[in-house]
């Protein structure tokens, strides 16, 4: 088959690889779309020793199953696999399992490919009036939908007024998800101005450079899908007394928190990790079901034009907040 495979810093070349051979339990999924994440452009930039080249990255997917009983079955994949048996498992909370694998780092090759394998159990059946390009999103969706449920329990009730630091598909998938799960106001905060106008006349948002958020504008909640110093500068002086920060983004892991203010006006803050399965099955269905809208802001391209995409992301060209490689169109 023929993969993306990520050679070292801003090096990848399509070639042609072994396919893979599903073990038991596992099925073997062609791949329709697969969208690149932070995370992969991460390890392109040599940022990320947990990929060490060479290696397949990508593991936003979604495609149709190849044999077997499930021979034609459309699905998405959950790429987080988990042991299943230890106390985080156990309690719902398999995201934290201390034992946990993603497709796309060693030793599970990712999807920037033709062909995947995928545990039966981390395979969620797609209906025909879905995409695929819509079902791959279920993944980064899901982060968000993770974070916004965890600072609804924190805060232990509803969300009325959000903030969204970034405004790439982390952001906009959790500003998504809190219209679908609170029904609030929302603002995105940003800095890019080809995507702040891309979310506010294709995506319907609200989205504002960072110098137009008022001094005194203060939040229920901060989702904050960056992760600088600046970033969490910017969450920790606008939430409110009392309320909560939900801290996705990896962009660097130090600065910018506010410790005195937050102990003072007792905000909460958390990190936010992933999703547990069932996060993931809820996100798919929220999809199915049309509730975090139509799902048409992203932009395709063929899996062979895999490092010109990343190029073009890494020099802020994209307005799109998600760019969706094809491997076997």
């Amino acid at each position: 088959m023929k993969a993306l495979v990520y050679q070292g810093p801003k090096k990848l070349r399509f070639e042609d690889v072994a396919d893979p051979v599903p073990a038991s339990g596992q099925q073997l999924v062609r791949v329709q779309s697969v969208g690149i994440c932070g995370s992969d452009m991460h390890a392109f930039l040599g940022h990320d020793d947990r990929r060490p080249a060479p290696l397949i990255l990508g593991h936003e997917a979604a495609g149709v199953i190849i044999g077997g009983a499930r021979d034609g079955e459309r699905v998405t994949l959950n790429p987080l696999v988990s042991c299943g048996t230890c106390g985080a498992c156990s309690s719902g909370r398999d995201n934290l399992c201390p034992d946990r694998m993603i497709i796309s780092m060693p030793p599970r090759e990712g999807a920037f490919a033709q062909m995947v394998v995928m545990a039966d159990a981390n395979l969620v059946t797609v209906p025909d009036t879905i995409s695929f390009d819509q079902a791959s999103l279920a993944e980064p969706l899901a982060c968000g939908w993770h974070a916004v449920r965890l600072a609804k329990q924190a805060l232990k009730q509803n969300v009325e007024t959000a903030l969204v630091l970034g405004g790439g598909a982390i952001g906009l998938g959790a500003a998504l998800a809190l219209y679908a799960q609170c029904g609030c106001h929302v603002t995105i905060v940003e800095p890019n101005e080809i995507r702040r106008n891309f979310l506010n006349q294709q995506c319907g948002q609200n989205a504002i450079a960072p110098g137009a958020l008022g001094l005194n504008q203060m939040f229920d909640a901060v989702v904050d899908g960056v992760g600088f110093a600046q970033t969490r500068a910017t969450a920790s002086a606008h939430c409110r007394p009392g309320g909560a920060i939900a801290h996705i983004g990896l962009g660097e892991d130090t600065g910018g928190l506010d410790i005195r203010r937050m102990t003072l006006q007792e905000i909460t803050f958390f990190g936010t990790y992933t999703y547990t399965a069932q996060d993931f099955r809820d996100t798919a269905q929220a999809i199915f079901d049309g509730k975090l809208g139509l799902l048409d802001w992203t932009e395709g391209r063929p899996l062979s034009q895999g490092e010109t995409a990343f190029s073009d992301i890494l020099a802020g060209q994209i307005a799109a907040p998600k760019i969706i490689l094809h491997p076997n169109s």
